[in-house]
């Protein structure tokens, strides 16, 4: 199933901060049993040094969605994300993934995999073994050293490292490092796939070149995508759903839909609605950083 973004007829969804999110979290979730992937209800975080990293925080993820958080440095766009996890606890509210699966369908441990800021590849093992690495630990319940070895081809194929296979991370770009990030986590064939920043310290011509190959993945696998960045640019081109963070202690400001086909091109990052939704969440994430300095001021 696939869906992209609220109902029909909205152009532009309510921010997602309280009543209207859990509203919309509900409203979705009576009309199939798979609607909702994600479901984050009044969810905060306080650290046990008295940290406030956010404030509570209610949204909603939809199946088949590609989901953006963005947001200023240390605003709690990452904690979020590893709440969504189950890395972090949230201090209070609640954390769902599939809320309307039964347990037995759910297994929400085993339906997503995460992929983070850095590659985190093993230095000494080759691409095939990083990538085989999460069924060696007894992840996806694969047992059959066959299936385990498809698994992995495809993995390898879907972010185009068939022909690395036997090279070390050494001897890869930062760019097919990120490949093969990527490609250990769709070898647990995931539903939900959360990515924190994973090319934010790439070169712009890489990073925009693996946000198109993103783009056309998540659309021809039908993931649901929650993913992390600082970036307006790459917010826009990807996603279906922008959620706005304010400074730490972060909490959602405002949400945008991006209402363009995917899997997005390079035309659609020069085009005029690429150009008014970035000003857009330019103006948005402005007013908030102007809003947070008049208030330390005063």
């Amino acid at each position: 199933m696939s869906a992209a973004g609220p109902p029909q007829g909205a152009n532009c969804a309510p921010a997602f901060g309280g009543s209207a999110a859990a509203e919309w979290v509900n409203e979705a979730a009576s009309v199939g049993v798979h609607m909702i992937a994600i479901d984050i209800a009044a969810a905060d975080k306080v650290f046990p040094n008295g940290v406030r990293a956010l404030e509570p925080v209610t949204l909603g993820v939809r199946e088949g969605e590609f989901a953006t958080i963005v947001g200023p440095s240390g605003c709690g766009k990452s904690t979020l994300l590893r709440m969504v996890a189950g890395l972090l606890p949230p201090s209070g509210g609640r954390v769902r993934l599939w809320p309307g699966a039964s347990v037995s369908d759910r297994e929400p441990a085993r339906r997503l995999a995460f992929v983070f800021q850095s590659a985190t590849l093993m230095a000494w093992a080759d691409v095939e073994r990083n990538v085989r690495l999460p069924l060696d630990l007894g992840h996806a319940r694969v047992t059959d050293a066959a299936r385990a070895s498809e698994r992995v081809e495809r993995a390898l194929a879907l972010v185009g490292l068939e022909d690395f296979r036997r090279a070390y991370p050494r001897e890869l770009s930062g760019g097919m490092q990120m490949r093969a990030s990527i490609a250990r986590a769709l070898v647990t064939e995931p539903s939900l796939l959360l990515m924190d920043e994973p090319f934010g310290a790439l070169d712009e011509i890489t990073r925009a070149r693996l946000d198109r190959e993103l783009s056309e993945l998540g659309a021809r696998e039908a993931l649901t995508i929650l993913f992390v960045t600082y970036s307006i640019y790459e917010a826009v081109f990807l996603s279906t759903r922008v959620f706005v963070m304010s400074p730490r202690p972060g909490r959602i400001i405002d949400e945008v839909v991006i209402d363009e086909p995917h899997p997005r091109t390079d035309a659609f990052r020069v085009s005029p609605a690429f150009a008014q939704h970035c000003a857009r969440l330019s103006a948005m994430l402005a007013s908030a950083m102007e809003n947070e300095t008049e208030s330390a001021s005063s």
